[in-house]
């Protein structure tokens, strides 16, 4: 079943063009891997699902279960169920990652909002599915955290919210093996039949561990090529040079 589906989608950011007729579709049950090399839009498409207003869509369309996203701010695409896992997440300063959690959650789910009580059960498990330090979410969000840390927070704030599309922005940036397979570990427990993810990344490791249905490869501002894992390998030995040759560049 679909869940997301991109249509000629033009997008730019003070005059610039970086989307140039991007088409993507996505299927609930699958785990997606968006690849290509520095500048070719992958986290302006992450921002423009998102919401963030800084980029100009001039063309195209997104509909996110048959409902079109374009028309929507970034909180009301967050009650339709869908996350953002940043690269660099930032500091809030005063406020607990369980604060931020059950805040987004009753957010999102005005009409049925949980108690504290429900919600420290429910954060203490996705805590333990995650390995992580007991009352880890009783930190400040993100302050003073590594950059493992910052994303073994992503991971938690992924399994409490426990949207229908998670977006993954080169998550994988920058962490020890460690790290890497924690945040694997959080992808793999969120998967079911009823989500969809897609991991924004650079690197093959990532990939051993959360195993793509299908790989999209991006360049300036288009997908040129779509496989299956074996394209990773692929682009492991070659590189992109290949795939801007078939691309006219």
């Amino acid at each position: 079943m679909t869940i997301l589906e991109i249509k000629d989608l033009h997008v730019e950011i003070e005059g610039k063009k970086i989307l140039k007729g991007f088409n993507l579709v996505l299927e609930s049950g699958k785990v997606n891997a968006l690849m290509g090399p520095n500048g070719s839009g992958k986290s302006t498409l992450a921002n423009v699902l998102m919401g963030n207003p800084k980029y100009e869509v001039t063309q195209g369309e997104i509909l996110f279960e048959g409902k079109n996203l374009l028309s929507l701010s970034p909180s009301e695409r967050a009650k339709l169920g869908i996350f953002l896992s940043f690269q660099y997440p930032q500091e809030i300063e005063g406020v607990t990652i369980g604060n931020f959690l059950r805040t987004t959650l009753n957010s999102n789910n005005s009409e049925n909002k949980i108690s504290v009580m429900d919600f420290n059960e429910l954060i203490e498990e996705k805590s333990k599915l995650l390995s992580l330090p007991e009352k880890f979410y009783e930190r400040y969000l993100n302050q003073g955290f590594s950059g493992g840390e910052k994303k073994k927070s992503e991971m938690l704030q992924l399994l409490t919210l426990n949207p229908k599309l998670a977006i993954l922005d080169e998550t994988d940036s920058g962490l020890d093996i460690d790290a890497l397979k924690s945040v694997s570990n959080g992808v793999n427990k969120f998967m079911n039949e009823n989500k969809c993810v897609l991991i924004i990344t650079h690197y093959k490791r990532i990939l051993e561990l959360i195993h793509p249905d299908k790989v999209f490869i991006m360049i300036n501002g288009k997908i040129v090529q779509s496989g299956t894992s074996e394209l990773v390998d692929h682009l492991e030995e070659k590189g992109y040079s290949w795939l801007k040759e078939s691309d006219g560049e």
